[in-house]
Formats: C-alpha cells, structure tokens, sequence
C-alpha cells in the first residue's frame, strides 16, 4: 500500500467517502512531494511514458472523451484505486477535462450528479468544467457514460 496523499497537496481534492484524488496540469512540472502511483491522462494524442502506471483516455481539449466506456471504466478504477494507491487525473491545463473526471468521480462516489460540478469547483478549482456539454457528461455520467 503506498503512501497517500496529504489533503494540503497541491491539487487534492477529498471525496465524500474520504478518498484522495490529486487534479494536474501535466503542462506544469510534476508538483513537489510523492509522485503518484497510477494517473488518469485526459490527452487528444497519446502521452509520453511515466514512471508510475497510467491510462490514457483520448479526450481532445474542450470536448469529450473519444469513447465514454472506456473513459467509465478508466474512472472507475482509478476510485477503486484510490482507496490504496495515490491516483492522479491530469490533462494540459488541469480545469475542463480534469474537473470534468473529478466530477464523474465524485458521481461515482455518491455526489448527486446536479451537484457533481458545484462540489468539485469548491473542492478542487472554482473553473473546473469549462464548457456546457462537460457539464452535461457530468449529469449524464451515472447513465452509463
């Protein structure tokens, strides 16, 4: 079992049920502190490697994800893993398609999905979602991605 996060870490963002997801700019230097163990890339083009294991979703900037199964399934193991595991969600500039994901994740954990981008704005960045059909994913997300 790794180390976990500190919810004082930069881009931390505490669920309901207490798991710690870290949100990141991957156009940013990784952020002082332990490196995550698994990470969640939202990314248009394949990403370089890491030295942690990641997923990519192909998630083009602005939009949404190429396909929503996958991102689903993507998302859900990245909750599942945050229960031992320090996982980070990550796109270029760390507010639409992370918050977006953050979002899906606080859905998945048992925010209602009307308030979903209301508690991630307040507990993770007050610009996360940044575009109306983000926010629909958000809503939607429960119904199966």
């Amino acid at each position: 079992m790794a180390e976990k996060w500190s919810p004082s870490d930069a881009g931390v963002m505490r669920l309901p049920s207490g798991l710690l997801v870290r949100g990141r700019r991957l156009r940013r230097p990784l952020p002082p502190g332990p490196s995550p163990s698994f990470a969640v890339h939202l990314l248009g083009r394949e990403p370089a490697a890491t030295a942690w294991e990641a997923r990519w979703v192909r998630w083009p900037d602005f939009r949404l994800p190429h396909d929503r199964r996958q991102a689903a399934e993507v998302l859900r193991e990245a909750l599942e893993r945050a229960a031992d595991e320090r996982v980070e969600i990550a796109c270029g500039g760390g507010r639409g398609r992370t918050g977006t994901a953050l979002a899906c994740l606080a859905v998945l954990d048992g925010v209602p999905a009307d308030e979903a981008v209301a508690y991630t704005r307040r507990h993770y960045h007050p610009r996360a979602v940044e575009t109306p059909w983000q926010k629909r994913f958000v809503l939607r997300f429960r119904d199966g991605a």
